[in-house]
């Protein structure tokens, strides 16, 4: 298999927050046959907005080719490539592993040291908390496996471009930008004191 078509690339598109909106970019991405390998959508600091974060699998042209059908739906209001770009990527795991009375205070020795933390105590499991990039929370449950995993949950990665002069933020769009939507209306006018608005830390 060709290693370009098994790379991975982070794409960012911000979007009105309106019922169905999800369903549609995930119809586009079955429709077209693109590999999702996660998706993460939340609040974004404007009103009106989420943002995604897309983690697709494929060569150049495919990335390129998901972007452009991304910006044609009317519910897009940006859409941007930031793979190549200096970023901060974290993602989110809960991972329930089968515990005794034997082997606890050995699995609680990796997770003290992933820095992960243990949310829940059970009489025959744990669920461990952590937080990081994916190689981190990939070595963490191969380390745990042996014990006996028993449930996984990853948020997928969500990723921002690292603050630099100017408060640029990850889909290119300042808070001082009028919000324009595909069919033409305004959706949202941010005001200066947003928080995309400032330079990040």
């Amino acid at each position: 298999m060709n290693a370009l078509s098994t790379q991975q690339h982070t794409i960012i598109a911000l979007v009105q927050d309106r019922p169905g909106v999800l369903t549609r970019v995930a119809g586009l991405f079955r429709r077209r046959g693109f590999n999702i390998a996660s998706l993460a959508v939340g609040a974004s600091e404007q009103k009106g907005l989420s943002r995604l974060t897309f983690v697709v699998t494929g060569d150049q042209y495919t990335v390129e080719q998901a972007t452009r059908h991304l910006e044609k739906l009317i519910d897009v209001v940006k859409v941007s490539n930031i793979s190549e770009e200096d970023v901060v990527a974290r993602e989110l795991a809960l991972i329930k592993v089968r515990a005794t009375p034997s082997n606890r205070s050995e699995i609680l020795e990796m997770v003290n040291l992933f820095r992960a933390k243990v949310v829940d105590v059970g009489t025959r499991s744990l669920v461990v908390e952590t937080t990081g990039e994916e190689d981190k929370i990939d070595a963490l449950y191969d380390l745990l496996k042996p014990f006996g995993i028993l449930e996984l949950m990853r948020t997928g990665r969500v990723a921002m471009v690292r603050g630099k002069t100017g408060g640029r933020v990850s889909d290119d769009v300042g808070a001082d930008a009028i919000i324009m939507g595909r069919n033409g209306a305004v959706a949202e006018r941010a005001v200066s004191s947003a928080p995309g608005h400032y330079e990040g830390v």
